[in-house]
C-alpha cells in the first residue's frame, strides 16, 4: 500500500535537524524518492542538510500550493509508482495545518493510501502551550480578513468567543504583523488578554501574554517575522 508521510520542517533556519527529527523521520526521508512540497528550494535544502547520502537530483518533487486541487493531485500521482512512499513538506512546521498539505491528505484518503503524520514542531501548539490560556477549548482561525473593517469585525467576534471560555488563535502574513497589532490595540477591550508568540524556536524568540491595556503602554514592533496571536482569559 502507498504511504503518505507528513514530515514537519523547522520553524526557523536556526533550528537544526538534530533538534527536530525523530529517528523514524530520518529513516523515512533516506528511503523516499517522491515529495509533494510547498517550496521546492526549502525541501531540497532540508533533505540535503540531513546528509543521508541521497542525491537530490534523483528525487522527484511536485509543487503543492494554495492553487493545487484534487485533479492536479491525480495528475501528480500518475507519475508516482502505485506502491511508492511519498513525503509531504510545508514551508515550515507541520504540513496540512494552515498550509496546502491538506489537499494531499484528502487525496490520500480518497484513494486508499495510508496517511502517517510524523512528530515535529507546530507553531500553533507551541504558542498555545506558552500562552497560559485555556488548552482544553481552543480554536485556530487561520488568517483574519485583509480588509480593515472586516478584520476589526472578526477580532471583536473572537473576543466574544474568549468570553465564553474558548482560546482564539490566529496568524497573519508577516509583513502585516504590525498593522494587526495596531488594530488589536485600537479596537479590543482593555481587559482582553493577548499573547504574542513570534519567531518561535529562534534565538530571538518572543512570547508574552498581557492585557490590551498593558500592550498599549509598550507596543511591540514585530517586523516581518512569523508570529502567532492568541486571545484568551486568565483563570
Amino acid at each position: 500500500m502507498a504511504v503518505i508521510y507528513l514530515i514537519p520542517l523547522p520553524l526557523t533556519d536556526t533550528l537544526t535537524t538534530d533538534n527536530l527529527l525523530i529517528p523514524q523521520a530520518r529513516e523515512i526521508i533516506a528511503s523516499t524518492d517522491y515529495y509533494l512540497v510547498e517550496n521546492m528550494r526549502t525541501a531540497r535544502r532540508f533533505i540535503s542538510s540531513l546528509k543521508t547520502g541521497r542525491i537530490i537530483e534523483q528525487l522527484r518533487f511536485f509543487e503543492l500550493d494554495k492553487r493545487t486541487n484534487l485533479q492536479q493531485m491525480a495528475e501528480y500521482f500518475k507519475e508516482i509508482p502505485p506502491d511508492a512512499a511519498v513525503g509531504v513538506m510545508s514551508e515550515a512546521g507541520c504540513p496540512g495545518v494552515a498550509d496546502p498539505g491538506q489537499v494531499a491528505v484528502q487525496y490520500a484518503h480518497r484513494t486508499g493510501k495510508k496517511v502517517v503524520p510524523l512528530v515535529g514542531p507546530s507553531s500553533i501548539l507551541l504558542a498555545l502551550m506558552a500562552s497560559g490560556f485555556n488548552g482544553q477549548s481552543f480554536a485556530f482561525n487561520g488568517y483574519l480578513p485583509i480588509q480593515k473593517q472586516d478584520k476589526i469585525k472578526a477580532l471583536k467576534h473572537l473576543e466574544k468567543e474568549v468570553g465564553r471560555g474558548q482560546t482564539q488563535i490566529f496568524i497573519e502574513t508577516p509583513y502585516r504583523n504590525d498593522a494587526l497589532v495596531n488594530d488589536m490595540l485600537a479596537h479590543l477591550q482593555p481587559h482582553t488578554q493577548l499573547c504574542i508568540a513570534a519567531h518561535l524556536t529562534a534565538p530571538d524568540e518572543f512570547i508574552k501574554t498581557q492585557t490590551i491595556s498593558d500592550w498599549q503602554k509598550n507596543k511591540p514592533i514585530l517586523g516581518k517575522v512569523p508570529a502567532v496571536f492568541l486571545l484568551g482569559s486568565a483563570s
